[in-house]
């Protein structure tokens, strides 16, 4: 038996506070990892909150996690102790459903999302199913990576999934945590690429970052000038915007794709689709291959998220900035509850 100390909020809105698990035998497949680092993304809030209904509590957040295999049981396969791994927004899938044989794990109607129902990486330690537990290229910059867990692999995932083209034309809308990514990979990606931002501060960061023209995503009569002229747009906000304008942008065969959490609905028009054979879309994050191929993209093309970096026992200012909306686009906590994340009483009995 093992105890894990870890941040939790016990209930819908509160703060964080210092928590103490037993987190019992590892499981036949899984792997304890000693976090090293997590980012904070918009999807913790969002559980924190309850914001979509779904979550449990005590919640331990934190999907974006970088860290070291510090334990693993005999079924775990392709890991070893001390290897550098990153666990993104899910822990855990069956293995044997369709979706998960197809290459699909991110879509098995059994997948464990790692913060709801499962403890996450706000933690000295988080365990996973090997699966999930990716390990990281030596290139990569550990310091800054972890929103390339959930985020990265989010605004990379249309691009695999629609088979996006070097030479095709993309639109980025929202120029934050997710767009500044997907403006980074759109750009390394080979594409034209657009940035739309509601922010006119962040025309000449979005530039930056690959944009090759910058527009505003609030005035409608800019988005109806680009009629025609994307092949795919990414949607990486959750605010209502002009989706008949947005659809407009698009050129035979486009493609509007919805990958930020907008909870309200989104009305289109039939004839919108119809007329240029236009879709909608929308993706979650991605499956175990996807993220290692992501994760191997981003280090070759030297894409690194832009970061804070908070302690973790700054848990709560952290997320006040983040719910702020002041975020300089990513927030990385990184793990104090001792240099190797590691309590010392548990230390010699994980490692051996």
């Amino acid at each position: 038996m093992s105890k894990i100390h870890a941040w939790a909020a016990h209930g819908p809105g509160q703060p964080l506070v210092p928590y103490e698990y037993e987190a019992g035998t590892l499981g036949p497949e899984e792997v304890e990892i000693a976090v090293e680092s997590c980012g904070l993304c918009h999807s913790d809030l969002s559980i924190r909150n309850n914001d979509w209904g779904i979550s449990t509590y005590p919640c331990i957040p934190g999907h974006e996690v970088i860290g070291r295999v510090v334990a693993l049981e005999e079924h775990a396969k392709g890991l070893t102790i001390g290897q550098h791994v990153g666990l993104g927004w899910s822990a855990q899938s069956c293995l044997h459903c369709h979706e998960c044989l197809s290459g699909n794990h991110h879509l098995c109607s059994q997948v464990v999302p790692t913060i709801v129902g499962h403890y996450g990486g706000f933690a000295e330690r988080v365990r996973a199913q090997w699966t999930w537990a990716i390990p990281l290229p030596d290139a990569l910059d550990t310091s800054a990576a972890g929103p390339l867990l959930c985020g990265g692999i989010t605004v990379l995932s249309p691009f695999l999934t629609h088979d996006i083209k070097p030479t095709q034309r993309v639109g980025v809308v929202g120029i934050g945590g997710l767009g500044h990514l997907a403006l980074k990979f759109a750009t390394a990606w080979g594409c034209e690429v657009t940035a739309l931002t509601s922010s006119e501060s962040k025309y000449e960061e979005a530039r930056s970052f690959g944009a090759h023209r910058v527009l505003s995503s609030r005035n409608s009569e800019e988005i109806r000038a680009l009629a025609g002229a994307l092949d795919h747009v990414i949607v990486a906000v959750n605010v209502p915007l002009d989706w008949s304008a947005l659809i407009a942008t698009l050129a035979p065969q486009g493609q509007l794709h919805i990958v930020g959490a907008v909870l309200e609905a989104i009305p289109v028009a039939a004839f919108d689709l119809i007329n240029g054979q236009r879709s909608v879309s929308g993706s979650p994050t991605g499956s175990p291959v996807a993220i290692a191929d992501m994760l191997n993209f981003a280090a070759r093309h030297h894409i690194v998220p832009l970061v804070e970096h908070f302690k973790m026992s700054d848990v709560n200012e952290a997320f006040a900035r983040l719910e702020s909306g002041k975020a300089h686009y990513r927030i990385v906590l990184d793990a104090d509850f001792g240099s190797t994340g590691i309590a010392p009483t548990d230390r010699r009995k994980i490692l051996g």
